[in-house]
């Protein structure tokens, strides 16, 4: 084992500063001198894009042929951490075989509006699922001694302006949405490394913001291994050092680290902050030259195959009026490009070189019955009147039509956000027509991110196949036929439109101020606080088969936040097919006194299930699972009250319901004011002795004689309560009649603040 500490006390401040940058694109810097090796960094996070040396970070010049898994927004509707931990694994492996010591992901950023061009690399408008998922492929990746790169971190939801907008988000939307996907990741499974994105936090830059990168990564959630910046994101190297930013990508030409050696020898840049990146780096490098594994192999075949089984899990059945799954006898028109030509990835940094693509036409062609038919062009969005009428009679000869849509590449990628939310028009009016002529109609989508479905009541099928990696049409083959019952949920809420979404007011921003005004209230959280209705919720997949849920226990009806509440429900399948089903369990404060949403995700399981077949699924749920973030404490807080237990199978399809009680070990202290009003008060027994004498003043109400008919006609008991519940203690001076003045406020409030 080599000793980090003595290895770097024998190197130069010019070679401490030089390891603190890139090599170039995709290498850390050797030192020949000490035997320190160089190390290599690839792009991921659902594939290996490994490129050579004079590689670019935007991938113009290709990278090495490998393998395409689901991207993110797929693999979240999975639902299931031992898939992704499985995914994770080969990953590793094919990074071992590569010599890749760690791969960029994966990507965690809050889904916050369907716009976002990045959004099929993210997964989920949920902090929890995202956190989940994120953690169970780093768990798989890092199994293999194969670091990685939680990323972007923090608050990059958009491309317009990403490298010079700020995200304006207060403290309790911070906490509860958007640090917390990264915060279960981390702490649960210690990634590697983390990256910084690009965008200012309230207007300080991601790479230089000490409170993220030291106080709250570092101090508070114990990450213990080197921050890279995301490629370019460095603007102030000294203070970015500072603050915490380890490792610069790519190289500097040498340029910032002269600035690191002259800051240093000024006296500006204490040598121990360089010694303690340095460290951080060279532990990184070391933990994996010291397990290379140079027996493994990049087997791309069975990881093609790999793939093929995680896609069968990211896609979606979203709607079934009894035309799925098909018969095999049957005459079958496959309708659209994407049937021959899938689109399974998106663009960009993550985009991989795939050794193979299995389309949807290819692995049917076993099945007799199949025709096909090209149906759109998606280079343009122009209907072309030929393909149009060649797609209508093919359907219209057949028993039923699948047509393979969603978006090109021209409408979702890396580097530029969305304008609307609408697939191409030519594909709206292929869906209309073809559903016109073959009543038995499946639309199978290829996108990242939520679409508009203006056909959505013509035809009898949708599954969403999202962007489902290179062996996509095996996957959505086997679930058209049924050989593989579907059973992924939708880890993001479809609106009816795009005015909808929470966000639509306030996204992109003026200029470089981007304010996210809707606070917690993203995805359906927003939704359902406001009962609205929606194309399909947050949670949402059906199945071939059925599922009862039953038997709710709870481990007990009251609790102290300090303590645990298990949860048990059982599941059976009451259908003829096997299957697997996501429950879900969510928490509702319907008690709060603050601004809350109407429930949470707080636990999720998937169940695989015989027919007739039950099973009990458990939860623990500990204080964060009822706990709000309060601005006062600047901590988490699980205020006293009723919480409702909630087991579904989606946001809206909610089976089971209980209830505990939740008492706080500790109260928040409470400062009085002059402006403190009798209302927050009155819960407050030893308060309320210390005011009653002054609340029976004749100016307040009590004890006066004038009881007139007039009087209580124009002042009702109700009238009267209002108001003294809302009158500050200051309002005293005016209604005491003289009797008190403002010194006696001030020598009540401070009476009051010794009750704490």
């Amino acid at each position: 084992m080599v000793n980090v500490k003595e290895l770097v006390s024998q190197m130069t401040l010019e070679e401490k500063a030089g390891l603190c940058s890139g090599a170039d694109f995709w290498h850390t810097k050797a030192v020949e001198r000490l035997g320190i090796p160089a190390s290599m960094v690839s792009d991921g996070p659902h594939g290996l894009r490994k490129q050579d040396t004079e590689g670019d970070h935007l991938g113009i010049n290709d990278s090495i042929k490998a393998v395409c898994f689901p991207a993110g927004c797929g693999t979240a509707a999975s639902f299931n951490r031992k898939l992704l931990q499985d995914m994770g694994a080969a990953l590793g492996q094919e990074c071992q075989a590569e010599g890749v010591s760690v791969i960029l992901g994966p990507a965690v950023n809050i889904k916050r509006s369907p716009l976002c061009g990045r959004n099929f690399e993210y997964y989920s408008e949920d902090p929890y699922l995202a956190g989940e998922m994120a953690g169970a492929l780093i768990h798989g990746i890092q199994s293999q001694n194969v670091g990685t790169s939680i990323k972007h971190f923090l608050a990059n939801n958009q491309e317009h302006r990403r490298m010079s907008s700020s995200s304006q988000i207060d403290e309790r939307t911070l906490r509860e949405i958007y640090l917390a996907a990264f915060e279960g990741a981390v702490k649960k499974e210690k990634p590697w490394t983390v990256m910084c994105s690009y965008n200012r936090i309230n207007g300080t830059y991601a790479a230089e913001n000490k409170t993220y990168l030291t106080d709250v990564l570092r101090g508070e959630w114990g990450f213990d291994g080197y921050v890279v910046s995301d490629w370019g994101a460095v603007n102030r190297r000294v203070e970015d050092l500072e603050a915490g930013l380890d490792l610069e990508m790519p190289a500097s030409g040498g340029m910032n680290d002269r600035l690191i050696v002259k800051a240093v020898q000024d006296g500006r840049l204490k040598e121990e902050v360089l010694d303690t990146a340095v460290e951080r780096i060279l532990n990184i490098v070391y933990r994996y030259e010291e397990h290379r594994d140079n027996t493994a192999v990049f087997d791309r075949d069975a990881d093609h195959e790999k793939a093929r089984r995680t896609a069968e899990e990211t896609i979606v059945l979203l709607k079934n009026d009894g035309v799925l799954p098909l018969d095999k006898t049957a005459k079958v028109a496959y309708i659209g490009k994407y049937a021959r030509a899938p689109r399974y990835q998106g663009g960009g940094s993550s985009h991989i070189n795939s050794h193979k693509v299995t389309s949807a036409l290819e692995a049917a062609a076993g099945i007799p019955g199949i025709t096909f038919a090209e149906g759109f062009r998606d280079d343009i969005d122009q209907t072309d009147e030929k393909l149009l009428a060649e797609a209508v009679e093919a359907a219209r000869n057949a028993d039923a039509a699948v047509i393979f849509a969603g978006l090109p590449d021209s409408f979702e990628s890396e580097g530029f956000d969305r304008s609307h939310m609408r697939m191409p028009d030519c594909q709206n009016e292929l869906v209309s027509a073809v559903a016109a002529a073959q009543p038995n109609t499946v639309v199978v989508l290829h996108n990242g991110s939520p679409v508009e479905m203006p056909w959505i009541g013509e035809v009898k099928g949708v599954l969403e196949a999202y962007l489902s990696g290179q062996a996509v049409g095996a996957a959505e083959t086997d679930i058209l036929f049924g050989n593989v019952n579907p059973s992924a949920k939708l880890p993001e809420t479809f609106p009816r439109k795009l005015e909808d979404n929470p966000s639509y007011l306030y996204y992109l921003g003026e200029g470089d101020v981007v304010e996210y005004r809707e606070g917690v209230f993203v995805g359906y959280r927003y939704y359902d606080k406001k009962k609205m209705d929606v194309l399909f919720p947050f949670g949402h997949g059906l199945s071939y088969t059925s599922f009862a849920y039953s038997n709710l226990k709870l481990s007990a009806d009251s609790i102290r936040d300090t303590d645990t509440l298990t949860v048990t429900a059982d599941i059976t399948n009451t259908g003829s097919r096997a299957g697997k089903e996501a429950v879900q369990l969510y928490v509702s404060a319907p008690d709060s006194s603050v601004i809350r949403p109407e429930q949470e995700l707080r636990a999720f399981d998937k169940v695989e299930l015989q027919p007739g077949e039950t099973k009990t699924v458990a939860f623990t749920l500990e204080k964060r699972a009822f706990a709000y973030w309060d601005t006062r404490i600047h901590d988490w807080y699980a205020e006293t009250g009723n919480y409702e237990i909630r087991i579904g199978a989606s946001s809206r399809d909610i089976r089971l319901t209980g209830a505990v009680h939740v008492s706080p070990s500790a109260a928040i202290p409470v400062h009085y004011t002059p402006d403190t009003i009798f209302g927050d008060l009155m819960s407050n027994p030893k308060a309320m002795e210390i005011l009653k004498p002054m609340m029976s003043m004749p100016g307040l109400g009590g004890g006066s004689e004038d009881s007139s008919e007039t009087a209580s006609s124009a002042i009702s008991g109700e009238m009267h309560a209002a108001m003294m519940r809302y009158m500050p203690l200051r309002g005293l001076v005016s209604f005491s009649g003289g009797q008190l003045s403002f010194e006696d406020i001030e020598k009540l409030v401070e009476k009051l603040n010794r009750l704490n």
